[in-house]
């Protein structure tokens, strides 16, 4: 299934929950249905997993990328805040990766009244395996912090539950409860679950709205 129901996706959540991997795939995906596709890096909090390192294979695949001014590689302009804007208010299809949290967030605020305008879906992704969203609650208390920092609200979220290498078909059906009791206190949907693409997928076929996903972003040290 392809997840996306709006030009412009705004996808934030919890540090290390896999929102660039996640944004990457988005992307990805976007650019190979034939549209025209800019993904937005605004995560200026974490140097290690940022969306606009990874800007040659997504502009191998017809991504355009737009990032901070210190990005690495192959960045679409100097100027970010105005190449920001342009993006969404254009025709393209925009992915936006949002840093962490509130911190991360407060980028996201800077464009809020533009975001506002475009009528985007903003994807909370979740992830049970990551420290500090363990508890439903706990992911629950973070999406409040980003909302009220970016101004935005979120309107479905997304199950990206992972062990990164040790991921496993089980891990992905154990994370379901936790992922439903988010969307049951919060009253967003679940879009969709993820699964890495390497995974038996007829053992998930208990799942709705599974969505494969391709590995693209590991830490320095992987």
């Amino acid at each position: 299934m392809f997840p996306l129901e709006k030009r412009v996706t705004v996808v934030c959540g919890h540090y290390g929950t896999g929102k660039t991997n996640l944004s990457i795939n988005l992307a990805l995906d976007c650019a190979r249905m034939g549209e025209d596709t800019v993904l937005i890096d605004l995560d200026v909090v974490n140097p290690y997993f940022r969306s606009a390192d990874y800007a040659d294979v997504l502009t191998r695949n017809g991504v355009r990328v737009v990032g901070p001014n210190f990005a690495n590689t192959n960045l679409d302009t100097p100027s970010l805040p105005g190449a920001v804007r342009d993006a969404i208010s254009e025709g393209e299809r925009v992915i936006v990766d949002v840093g962490g949290d509130d911190a991360g967030a407060t980028a996201l605020g800077v464009y809020s009244r533009t975001l506002m305008e475009a009528g985007p879906d903003m994807i909370y992704v979740v992830n049970r395996y990551r420290s500090l969203t363990t508890r439903a609650e706990e992911a629950v208390g973070i999406l409040g912090e980003i909302e009220r920092t970016s101004r935005l609200r979120a309107t479905c979220i997304a199950n990206n539950s992972h062990l990164k290498r040790d991921t496993t078909e089980q891990t992905v059906l154990d994370s379901m409860g936790f992922a439903e009791e988010i969307s049951a206190l919060t009253g967003l949907p679940l879009r969709f679950t993820t699964a890495p693409r390497r995974l038996d997928f007829t053992r998930l076929n208990k799942i709705s709205n599974i969505y494969p996903v391709d590995v693209h972003v590991r830490a320095p040290w992987e």
